[in-house]
């Protein structure tokens, strides 16, 4: 670090700048944070204090005239052009020539704050989807003027700090901003509309997709006010109105609900912004110790995953399939699986073994008659599946439970044609079932309660996490997920738009394990085709509709990774000629 960079400065300490200052204060030189809000002085204190960060090299002040010696000030006021380029112009009258300005803004145009600062070469962007911490990704940004020397002045400052730098490119970063704001605003919709628990939507999203936190608290993250204002500010440019900010983020900011900086959002924060109340695993309740034996219907993935989940937690599990070679083989893939986690260490060859002796080849369903809890996995066709319910529900006992792992279909359709509607829930696993800790469990309207808590505590017992939810096209997380898949293909009207380079701003700026792209393909474009084809049924909007190209690729024969032809074709060939090569 040169010397003229061992003061560092940070003008506006909201959700945006606050992170920073804490992350600059671990650095070791003298820190300075502005702010015109006494308020914001006061939290940003008490939480450098909790962190054992105030010291004698960090002042905070609501005078600017501190910053006078800072070698390099990052400017994170709010998303306002004019308010912006007032702020650096200042700093620019303010500090010495060589001090390196830095812009957070997401939206605006760096060129042109820039220009307003009065020192164009010296003035430079950061780019972060989110407020950031140690290890976090984000994008200096450099104008066709900005100066070497500032930018590596900027580059080392990063580097101290322990940020990753990230090239997004700017129209990629945007999309992957507004795809992602764009969900979460559903998200906060969903939760307004009390059908479903705030916590349930977060946790299922985080869980159900691999989220690093759920929509609702990443916008209590964001800011609900500087969330609200760029999804405004996205209706206006595009004139769509899914980006029309739900009303519920009017009525918490008017409430001083704005989110983690305010230690209230849609959740509330400790003084040093973490969750107030820590998620905790359901317990298990007393259904689950009847549960002797269980059946599960079908041969592919998904049942081959609960098969594999319900054995190893020690419950004798009979697996039924069209025929018996057909269920052997089943079995027998179980194995496989089983022998690939002894493997990695995940479970011994004690567990694998004693977990294939309860696992019951059949072809029958009348091998299930005994059963406590039956679980279907079949093909997602609903005329299948209600021809399947209507056999249990004339083979099995009448105390055996009755579920459907359906992820978009209704489960009420499911109940009616077993003939004991009561004994009917939805049992919602994510694939892989072995891995995926997540289990929507859906209740209908005639759902005893009695059956619903048995499939919570079997849940428990197989150590996966519940949330509840209503009988409701596409649950939680499918119908929160699909239409934020469905706005990305979408962006490929415009010809500017880079598959790869949206899904690595969506992963890098966000988090996401991977982009919607690369998902599309994993789930299969014929499955999402399907999935909102059945949305769109019941939510006649907009968001739901299957986009044109989504339709074509599918009927071209295009079904995503598991034929080598979907978006990222390119890498699935290069997969299978792999795979070729090694045998």
């Amino acid at each position: 670090m040169t010397q003229s960079t061992s003061v560092l400065g940070v003008i506006g300490l909201g959700n945006v700048g606050e992170p920073l200052l804490q992350l600059l204060a671990a650095t070791g030189h003298e820190v300075v944070g502005v702010d015109s809000d006494h308020a914001a002085l006061d939290r940003v204190d008490r939480r450098l204090r909790s962190l054992g960060l105030k010291d004698p090299l960090v002042t905070l002040s609501g005078d600017p005239a501190v910053l006078a010696t800072a070698g390099l000030v990052i400017e994170a006021v709010d998303e306002d052009l004019a308010v912006k380029s007032s702020v650096l112009r200042s700093l620019h009258e303010l500090c010495p020539q060589d001090t390196v300005l830095v812009t957070t803004t997401a939206l605006l145009p760096l060129s042109h704050l820039a220009a307003a600062s009065g020192r164009p070469q010296a003035t430079l962007g950061l780019r972060l989807a989110v407020p950031t911490a140690a290890g976090g990704t984000v994008e200096p940004v450099r104008t066709a003027l900005s100066s070497d020397w500032s930018a590596g002045v900027l580059d080392a400052v990063l580097e101290g700090c322990g940020l990753r730098r990230a090239a997004l490119g700017v129209a990629p970063a945007a999309d992957a901003s507004a795809l992602v704001l764009g969900f979460a605003n559903r998200a906060a919709a969903l939760a307004a509309s009390g059908e479903v628990g705030r916590d349930s939507i977060d946790t299922a999203m985080r869980l159900g997709c691999g989220l690093p936190v759920g929509p609702l608290e990443l916008l209590d993250r964001i800011g609900l006010d500087t969330a609200r204002a760029t999804l405004g500010a996205l209706r206006e440019a595009t004139g769509d109105d899914s980006f029309a900010p739900a009303p519920v983020l009017a009525e918490m900011i008017a409430r001083g609900r704005t989110g983690r900086k305010a230690r209230a959002g849609f959740h509330d924060y400790d003084e040093c912004g973490d969750r107030a109340v820590a998620e905790q695993p359901v317990a298990g309740g007393t259904g689950a110790a009847r549960v002797a034996s269980v059946g599960v219907l079908g041969s592919g993935a998904m049942a081959r995953g609960i098969a594999e989940v319900m054995a190893s937690a020690g419950i004798r599990t009979v697996l039924v399939a069209r025929d018996r070679l057909k269920a052997e083989a089943t079995v027998a893939a179980v194995g496989d699986s089983l022998t690939r986690a002894v493997r990695r260490g995940r479970v011994t060859p004690e567990d694998r073994r004693a977990a294939l002796e309860l696992l019951v080849p059949a072809s029958d369903v009348a091998a299930v008659a005994d059963c406590d809890l039956v679980v279907e996995a079949v093909v997602e066709d609903l005329a299948v599946k209600r021809e399947v319910f209507a056999a249990l529900g004339r083979h099995c006992k009448p105390s055996t439970v009755l579920a459907t792992t359906t992820s978009s279909l209704p489960v009420t359709a499911c109940a009616v044609a077993s003939g004991r509607p009561g004994q009917v829930v939805g049992m919602h696993f994510f694939n892989p079932a072995p891995v995926m800790k997540l289990v929507e469990v859906v209740s209908t309207e005639v759902s005893d309660e009695a059956a619903v808590s048995l499939a919570r505590d079997v849940c428990a017992r197989l150590g996966k996490t519940v949330v509840d939810c209503g009988d409701r096209a596409g649950f939680i997380v499918n119908y929160l997920l699909f239409p934020y898949l469905a706005d990305a293909i979408r962006l490929l009207e415009r010809p500017d738009t880079d598959i790869v380079a949206t899904d690595e701003a969506v992963q890098q700026g966000y988090g996401f394990p991977m982009g919607p792209f690369l998902l599309l393909d994993t789930i299969g474009l014929d499955v999402s085709v399907a999935i909102l084809r059945r949305l769109h049924g019941e939510f006649a909007t907009r968001d739901f509709v299957p986009p044109a190209m989504l339709e074509r690729l599918v009927s071209d024969g295009a079904l995503g990774r598991k034929n080598g032809r979907g978006f990222h074709t390119a890498r699935w060939s290069r997969s299978e000629q792999t795979a070729r090569v090694l045998g």
